[in-house]
Formats: structure tokens, sequence, C-alpha cells
């Protein structure tokens, strides 16, 4: 019987430029007596990464719309225009609101933006939870997008270390003895979404653990940008 087993991580303190996440993860995870092991998939919310990074900029609270012209500094191409949503494209090829901008869970006059490069953060946290705690682990930053078409929002992978971001079963078969030809799935964004059912949105939850992943997922050298899909491949942009 496949089983997996996913809990948050609390008691982490209010996140600043310059603290170390993986030292601080390991400490809570101690503290909770609930130590990471081989296996593991640890996920990190991309704000956290992003104060510590110092990826947190200043913005007039006194104006709603103080921080757009951020949006079109982080963009490289805006797709969609409707009132004060911008749907664009940033420099990492995430096609998102408001170039991944967030104003959400930080103080009051700052905003958010994305880590300059989440698979680097991603790897620099993996290595130094082996390093420090000896377990070989997959790191996933996550952050919250809407999807096309669909309602609600949900978490994805924006970075990852030590996880294949795609697992590719074209050429097995199904059940029932079909031979596949398309399907790809994208497991860190399935395990992105499964970990935020235990971080939330606003209970200062920032990182989660999933337990029992699939050996053959971890994997070194793995990089987010392969799940992007290619200009060239995307039929509506």
């Amino acid at each position: 019987m496949s089983r997996l087993e996913i809990f948050g991580i609390d008691g982490l303190p209010e996140v600043q430029e310059g603290d170390d996440i993986a030292q601080l993860i390991i400490d809570a995870t101690l503290a909770h007596k609930a130590p990471l092991a081989d296996g593991d998939v640890v996920v990190v919310t991309q704000k956290v990464v992003s104060k510590a990074e110092g990826q947190v900029v200043a913005v007039d609270p006194s104006d709603p719309l103080s921080h757009k012209p951020l949006v079109e500094r982080e963009s490289v191409r805006v797709l969609r225009r409707r009132g004060d949503l911008v749907i664009s494209e940033t420099r990492h090829g995430f096609v998102c609101a408001n170039a991944g901008i967030d104003l959400s869970n930080v103080a009051r006059g700052f905003a958010a933006l994305l880590p300059v490069d989440s698979d680097r953060s991603a790897r620099r946290i993996r290595d130094a939870l082996r390093g420090r705690a000896g377990v070989l682990v997959g790191v996933i930053v996550s952050d919250t997008f809407g999807r096309t078409w669909r309602r609600g929002v949900t978490d994805v992978a924006i970075g990852c270390a030590g996880i294949r971001p795609i697992v590719d079963l074209r050429g097995s078969t199904d059940s029932h003895g079909r031979e596949l030809q398309v399907t790809e799935v994208a497991v860190v964004d399935e395990i992105a979404a499964a970990a935020e059912l235990v971080m939330g949105k606003a209970d200062s939850v920032p990182v989660a653990v999933v337990r029992g992943v699939d050996g053959a997922w971890l994997s070194d050298g793995s990089v987010q940008s392969d799940i992007v899909r290619h200009p060239e491949e995307d039929l509506f942009r």
C-alpha cells in the first residue's frame, strides 16, 4: 500500500535577511522531536526564502498600487492587463500575476520579490541539511500560483534540488497495456500542493516535510527550469 506522511514544521521565528533557513529547520524539527530522515522532501515557502535572501523591498504603505513599478521591473514581458492585474513573464520563465510580487505575510510597507534563483536557494538548503544533519533529502521552494481556466490558487514548485521535477512516463504502458504517448507528471508541483495543505496561507507554518516519496524521484542535478514549457511549445502565448 502506497502511503505519504506530511507534517508542517511550526515554531520557526520570523525570518530576517541573512537568516540560515537550514539551521532554523534543523532546530525546529529537533524541538518537535521530528528529525529529518533520508528520503524526506522538505518544502519551504518562497516568502521565507525571499526574506532570508534580502528579496524584500520597501513600498508606500499608504498607496495600494505602489508596488506596480516593481511588477514592471521584474517582468520581461507583459502578457495581459486587466485593471490593476498584470499577468507577466518573469526572468525565471514563470507566467504569473504581478511577476510573483506579494504583499501578504510581509510587514506593512514592504513587498516580497521572487528569489533570484530558486534552484540555487533549494540547493543551498539541501546541502546545508546534508552537511549538518547528515540526511539526504529533496528540497522544494514553493509559491502560490493561479491556474489558467480554473478558479482558485494552489502551491507549485518554483525551485527544487535533489528531486526530479518531471517524471516522464512516455513509453511506459497503462493498466490496459496501452503505451503512454504524452504523460509527464509534474511531481514537484504535486508535492508542493500537498504540503500546502498542512502549511496554510496565514498559519505561519513556512516549512513542511513530505515523507514516503518514491525514492526513484530523488535525484541530483534537478532544476526547476525543466518544468517551464518553452515558448515554442506553448499554444497560448
